[in-house]
């Protein structure tokens, strides 16, 4: 079943890198500035961010089979309609709606994984689930570059919306709660919104992600076009390049469960290893500080594969931790609350890009983000090692 989440991710991000990917063309085409570009990205990360907090309740409710085929079928529907698109309106809108259904992926994955793996085997089954956003991150330059010179970007967009309806054929074919099997209703130990609210690790854990995720969303987003504008890439050179970093976050997926499990057996708790991991990751993102003020393209797309190798071990961990502390029924609650503070960075720091590029350079871009995941490291380390309230929760905390 895990390889449904995999796949999922995957093609959530091939949707996602599509804008990412075309923006070195559409920028020039519809004549939008880097301003102009953040305020799409804006766009979607307002969608995003507030469908975070409303998705994961949903999925508690409604299970992660429907849930999981919502979302799905939602984002792929906007994804075919971009390519409608007429200008930086229009495209902000579908983006928007992209944003909508794409909310519900890392919720109901990271749902479907603390149904299916015991805590200790989490790390690494979210390590393989979370790959999918790198293998996704990977395709989506080539593939797309490879289409757009073929045959236009407008066919981009319906060829990639097209994939998440064949996930959705074998999905709602195949995929059924492990409650059938196991006799048991994940759904039965779903907490009341007042008690999840109640709880400091929520918005600790939400907090950390405010400062976490923009990382990634910056290299989702603005890689392609920093090729371009920074060192004059075209869009055939971008698809030959621009998977790499993402190839090494890969690596650094299964890497952060492969630390995790070294931790486990060198005698430290779950909760202790997870973060001790997310610490070493975290500060492997440093070195991005010093992309600026490198001219050679190779020494920079190599620092760029270094922080996003330890950006995605940092987030194989830290996405079992919501698993760690509540019980599976109120699990992609509070992902996908925390989920918002993910958006509400991304928005953020999105905009703050967007003007620095403008006015200055992409020097100040890459200084911010190899300093803030030490901030968000930081909250991790002090985030409650239960929840609270403790009595209300039918389920032991780990480590």
């Amino acid at each position: 079943m895990l390889s449904f989440a995999f796949a999922a991710t995957a093609i959530n991000y091939l949707n996602r890198q599509t804008l990412s990917v075309m923006a070195p063309v559409l920028l020039q085409k519809f004549h939008i500035s880097a301003t102009g570009y953040s305020h799409i990205v804006f766009a979607f990360m307002l969608a995003y961010t507030f469908m975070n907090g409303v998705s994961g309740r949903l999925l508690d409710r409604l299970g992660t089979r429907v849930g999981y085929a919502l979302t799905i079928a939602f984002w792929s529907g906007a994804e075919i309609l971009s390519a409608l698109s007429m200008g930086l309106l229009s495209l902000g809108i579908f983006q928007f709606l992209l944003g909508v259904g794409e909310a519900g992926n890392y919720p109901a994955g990271v749902k479907l994984i603390t149904e299916w793996f015991p805590p200790e085997e989490r790390s690494q089954a979210s390590g393989i689930f979370n790959s999918g956003a790198s293998i996704g991150a990977i395709l989506a330059p080539p593939l797309l570059a490879w289409i757009m010179l073929a045959s236009g970007w407008r066919t981009a967009f319906v060829v990639i919306g097209l994939l998440g309806f064949l996930w959705l054929a074998g999905w709602l074919a195949i995929y059924r709660e492990p409650r059938v099997a196991a006799g048991k209703d994940y759904r039965a130990d779903r907490l009341p919104l007042k008690t999840v609210l109640r709880s400091r690790f929520l918005w600790q854990f939400t907090l950390s992600k405010v400062f976490s995720d923009p990382v990634w969303y910056f290299y989702i987003f603005w890689f392609p076009q920093y090729l371009k504008v920074a060192h004059s890439f075209t869009l055939r050179e971008i698809g030959e390049t621009a998977w790499i970093p993402f190839f090494t976050a890969t690596i650094g997926n299964l890497a952060g469960g492969a630390v995790f499990s070294v931790l486990l057996r060198a005698g430290a708790k779950a909760a202790t290893a997870r973060r001790i991991a997310i610490l070493i990751f975290s500060i492997l993102m440093v070195g991005s500080v010093f992309v600026g003020q490198i001219n050679n393209a190779a020494g920079c797309i190599a620092l760029i594969s270094i922080a996003t190798f330890g950006y995605s071990g940092a987030l194989a961990n830290l996405l079992a931790i919501p698993g760690d502390v509540f019980p599976k029924g109120a699990v992609a609650s509070i992902w996908g609350f925390a989920s918002m503070g993910s958006g509400i960075g991304g928005m953020i720091f999105s905009l703050a890009t967007g003007w620095l590029v403008d006015h200055y350079s992409y020097q100040p871009v890459f200084i911010l983000f190899g300093v803030i995941p030490l901030l968000s490291a930081w909250i991790v380390w002090t985030l409650p090692r239960k929840a609270e309230p403790a009595h209300l929760l039918p389920q032991t905390p780990v480590g």
